[in-house]
């Protein structure tokens, strides 16, 4: 849903022929989609086929034509149903880097350190090029500011991760590792 309410939205503001689409997404949303051209244009004929938007061709010059995509009427209400789902809804993150964290007690502390410390430099020149983003106007500048808050969080709690295994307070028999579950609504939560 996320991708073709992505989609819906782009051409709500605009008609776009595929590679406009592609475009402003890699120079604008990288951040916070992985929505491939391939699957940008599996969507997009999926979309025309429901009837959530229409296509023409057009042609410049002697160049091949080009399909350009519009909203109909039915991908406008489909647009605003999907961005109010969106906007209600949480989907909790899942942290696939943070499967290596779960067996750290596995590992020689001192390999521990040295690695999530390349995890961290990795971390911070991801910083950097987000904060290179030359600004945005309207909600896509939410969408970079979101992107930053999270890795400077992720920075954050690295380094006490870091500083902890440093001075050999991070082990299982330590409390603050402890996993204390709570019973309202189901869910596990994580004690510092």
């Amino acid at each position: 849903m996320n991708d073709k309410l992505l989609l819906l939205g782009l051409l709500r503001q605009s008609q776009m022929h595929g590679y406009q689409i592609y475009d402003f997404i890699e120079n604008n949303l990288t951040s916070c989609t992985n929505l491939k051209k391939s699957s940008a244009y599996f969507l997009l004929g999926k979309m025309e086929k429901e009837g959530l938007i229409r296509v023409q061709e057009q042609r410049a010059g002697n160049r091949p034509p080009r399909r350009v995509y519009q909203l109909t009427p039915s991908g406008e209400r489909q647009f605003w149903q999907w961005l109010e789902e969106n906007l209600s809804q949480h989907t909790p993150t899942i942290f696939a880097d943070d499967i290596g964290i779960a067996f750290l007690d596995q590992i020689d502390p001192q390999r521990a350190i040295e690695l999530l410390q390349k995890r961290l430099r990795a971390m911070q020149q991801r910083l950097v090029k987000l904060e290179a983003i030359p600004p945005h106007t309207g909600s896509v500048s939410l969408l970079i500011r979101h992107q930053i808050q999270h890795v400077r969080n992720e920075i954050e709690w690295l380094n006490h991760l870091i500083q902890d295994l440093q001075s050999d307070q991070a082990s299982l028999s330590n409390p603050k590792y402890q996993t204390t579950n709570f019973t309202d609504d189901d869910v596990s939560i994580q004690k510092p």
